[in-house]
């Protein structure tokens, strides 16, 4: 066996400084990777030589990949070709858009930690309906009200909390409680920041649906990293025009939906399990069966339902026998599966959209969902400067939406509710509730997906027998085996 550290990402001023240092050449470009991949399931050379012709022979490369990804439709070479993005300045709501692409990796700056400054994005849409003096004097009030509730939130919380803030180490965990909990009078348009890592194949997909989108902020960003991404790589980045599918498709089903609706009837109610996998723990021990028998699974699903309840649990609780709190259940726990509808604060909601691998969709931010308030703000008793600011807010978007078809939403607090379909199987929603259920996970998201959990627990509860947070998993393991696990979750 013979194994190659082939490349790895690496910061392009130190690209930039090693060319400075040496010969002019071409080959200093992810392609060379791509052309020498795809040669592998013809070419009998080992593939470090194949990649040392594509290094020698650029122009060659570059041709085979467009004959590869073009004329063949081999796209999935363009994989080995990995982009790291540096995205600043760019607003909370563009942010929701750029990170629906699931097969890519963010980290983002995080407005619970960092306290925020008054640098928000004005939007092409709303100065070109001279809305812009109202516009910037609602996210500067905003603001205003945040850097407010910022100082009346931090001896709060102090006080609320005096054994932790006994020990001085715990006092930016209190200041981030007070950031997360004032964050939420601000808006959508607020400024931040994300590294992104994408392949290529997966930055030609986003670059083509972005080129459909009519929000001026996408098209911008869109345009910068094809221009980037085409100086470095040319010959994988191919397709990448606005197609109808994406442009017309949703417009006109949303048409056609108007026609066929009535008059809606709205529910308040912020979690429901609309959906979810029929006999479910039964499902789960026949796939058990399957994978670890020779019987199709038909007739594991037979056995399974005559097996007494006893030895089902007996089954499943040995998938979870040497399972430590940082673990994922076996992968036939993905065959059972949920559904629920969601009524999510934007708060709430930026946490929520990192679970990627979860099918997701999602309603305009509504302001007749109403707000999400935290606790905090009613004890300090500022509810009532809170709702005024909300209510301006409220007034600000009606007045945009009488003049803009798109971006009215830059306005809307991170308060402000949208409604989320979210369809999850049950393997996803362990990682979902150890995450978000854990005593350090922010009380929005907390309490979403407790809830989650709670609803999931009644209609599969063999499945959901270890579900809860990281801070709780000893005492659910130990209620099962009557032991703690080997490793506990660190403070």
């Amino acid at each position: 066996m013979k194994v190659i550290l082939a490349g790895y990402n690496v910061d392009s001023e130190v690209l930039e400084d090693l060319k400075k240092c040496s010969p002019p050449r071409e080959d200093v470009t992810p392609e060379t990777l791509s052309a020498s991949y795809a040669r592998i399931s013809r070419d009998p050379r080992p593939v470090d030589e194949l990649r040392a012709v594509s290094r020698k022979e650029v122009e060659r490369a570059r041709r085979s990949n467009r004959n590869i990804i073009f004329k063949m439709g081999h796209h999935s070479v363009a994989e080995h070709a990995v982009f790291n993005f540096d995205v600043i300045g760019v607003s909370r709501l563009a942010i929701e858009e750029i990170e629906k692409f699931r097969l890519c990796s963010y980290t983002e700056k995080s407005q619970r930690y960092i306290t925020l400054t008054d640098d928000f994005v004005i939007p092409e849409e709303i100065q070109k309906v001279g809305m812009k003096n109202v516009f910037v004097k609602t996210i500067m009030a905003q603001n205003a009200l945040y850097h407010k509730l910022l100082e009346e939130l931090k001896p709060f919380f102090l006080e609320k909390n005096k054994e932790m803030a006994a020990d001085s180490k715990k006092h930016a965990l209190l200041e981030g409680w007070a950031k997360e909990d004032a964050r939420y009078v601000t808006s959508l348009a607020i400024e931040g920041q994300l590294g992104m890592t994408i392949n290529a194949r997966n930055l030609e997909h986003m670059i083509r649906r972005f080129s459909s989108k009519n929000l001026a902020e996408l098209k911008e960003f869109n345009k910068k990293i094809y221009d980037l991404a085409k100086k470095v790589a040319p010959s994988i980045i191919l397709f990448t025009e606005a197609s109808d599918f994406d442009a017309k498709t949703y417009g006109e089903v949303e048409e056609k939906v108007r026609q066929l609706l009535g008059p809606e009837r709205k529910s308040t109610k912020p979690i429901l399990l609309v959906d979810h996998t029929p006999e479910a723990d039964n499902k789960l021990v026949a796939s058990l069966l399957h994978t670890t028998s020779s019987l199709p699974y038909k007739e594991c699903l037979k056995k399974a339902r005559s097996l007494k309840p006893a030895d089902k649990r007996a089954l499943v609780e040995q998938t979870f026998k040497h399972m430590e709190f940082y673990d994922f259940p076996l992968r036939e726990f993905e065959y059972p599966n949920l559904t629920y509808d969601l009524v999510v604060s934007a708060s709430c909601f930026a946490q929520l959209k990192r679970h990627r691998v979860a099918t997701m969709t999602a309603q305009n931010y509504n302001p007749g969902l109403g707000v999400t308030v935290p606790p905090s703000i009613e004890e300090i008793g500022a509810k009532k400067e809170f709702m005024e600011i909300i209510e301006e807010t409220n007034r600000v978007y009606s007045l945009l939406r009488e003049k803009m078809e798109c971006g009215t939403e830059y306005v809307l607090t991170n308060a402000h509710r949208r409604r989320v379909l979210l369809q999850v199987n049950a393997r996803e929603l362990y990682h979902i509730s150890r995450l978000r259920e854990d005593a350090t996970a922010q009380w929005d998201i907390r309490g979403i997906s407790g809830e989650m959990s709670r609803l999931a627990q009644e209609k599969m509860p063999l499945t959901c027998l270890l579900l809860g947070g990281k801070d709780v998993y000893p005492s659910l393991y130990q209620g099962v085996f009557g032991q703690p696990p080997k490793f506990f979750p660190p403070e």
